[in-house]
């Protein structure tokens, strides 16, 4: 009997641990850059993630060839050019949430850690909103990155096509694990 109770002891508390893990494997990344002679946006629908809603951990991976662009060129000059990323194809974050409470409703948060972008990691404090309500969290950002931080090269002869500093978008939304 003793047996029994403590495999459905056991059998409780793993669920309850994985409860807490949520997953997205359709999240939504923008950037846009804004210059002088021509704005650039590219949008990616395929970024995956994983957020411990008990911890306030998340980690984020958005590969690099599935941003998609207006214009076919840009794509190609983005991938071989600027972002490299047959050699680079991720860009990360691992992070946790600083100052959630871990209540359900929505909120506004911030989340400290690391962001990989062309292979370079630099470390991080962002301003997001949460919204969690029993099976269905979501999480959402904008920031600004600077290309320079992560050894983005632009090129003299485009420089006025391409901001220094473009704006990105996130948006996650997240089922249980």
């Amino acid at each position: 009997m003793n047996k029994y109770l403590l495999i459905l002891v056991l059998l409780g508390l793993s669920f309850t641990a994985t409860a807490q893990k949520y997953q997205s494997n359709n999240g939504y990344v923008k950037f846009f850059s804004e210059a002088k002679l021509e704005d650039i946006t590219a949008e990616n629908e395929t970024a995956r993630s994983i957020i411990d809603m008990e911890t306030g951990e998340l980690v984020y991976s958005v590969t690099i060839t599935d941003f998609q662009f207006e214009k076919s060129l840009m794509q190609e000059h983005f991938n071989e050019n600027y972002l490299e990323s047959e050699k680079y194809p991720k860009s990360t974050l691992s992070a946790k949430i600083v100052d959630w409470n871990g209540e359900k409703g929505e909120q506004t948060v911030k989340v400290a850690g690391e962001l990989t972008i062309h292979g370079v990691t630099k470390k991080v404090e962002l301003e997001g909103n949460i919204s969690y309500q029993d099976d269905l969290v979501k999480v959402s950002a904008k920031f600004p990155v600077a290309l320079k931080d992560y050894k983005v090269k632009i090129p003299k002869i485009v420089f006025y096509n391409i901001a220094e500093v473009v704006d990105v978008t996130v948006a996650f939304e997240y089922k249980p694990l």
